[in-house]
């Protein structure tokens, strides 16, 4: 992958400040296809803790999800969204498509908020573990870096140590 990413690709977050000053791993973390396979992994999740529960979810089931990770169908998820208008759901009827006998409980029981809030912590915990190594000199620790609030920024050592 080019540095910032390929513009046209799901791999790849599209914007040209990320093409100019994002890595490549920092771009695919923010990508399409992380955002959704990650959304699948939570349907994933989901789906063992309520077997776990004693809801009647199949191993079967549990694997077809498991095998179908990552085959996603951008072109069709792009076509059920914009027939559905929603993006969750869109998506749910895409990984039902490849899952035929776990498509009855994909999502079930959760709400929209279920995977787009989860996935966007995840993504901000990962984009996170890609930037503090970098963000700071090893001579400071994090907890000096993160205990700082924005007004003691200005002019302080521990900026000073910290690369631009």
């Amino acid at each position: 992958m080019a540095a910032g990413g390929d513009h046209g690709s799901p791999d790849s977050y599209r914007s040209p400040l990320a093409s100019r000053y994002a890595s490549p791993e920092m771009c695919f973390v923010f990508s399409d296809r992380y955002k959704f396979r990650t959304w699948r992994q939570l349907w994933l999740w989901l789906a063992e803790a309520e077997q776990t529960l004693g809801l009647p979810i199949t191993d079967e089931q549990i694997q077809e999800m498991k095998s179908n990770l990552d085959n996603i169908d951008f072109k069709m998820a792009a076509e059920e969204e914009e027939r559905l208008r929603h993006d969750v759901m869109a998506h749910v009827h895409t990984f039902g498509h490849c899952c035929p006998q776990a498509a009855g409980i994909i999502h079930l029981g959760a709400t929209s908020c279920y995977v787009g809030d989860n996935t966007d912590l995840i993504i901000l915990r990962n984009a996170l573990d890609l930037l503090l190594p970098k963000a700071c000199t090893a001579d400071h620790s994090w907890e000096t870096l993160l205990s700082l609030d924005s007004g003691s920024l200005h002019g302080s050592p521990e900026l000073e140590a910290c690369p631009r």
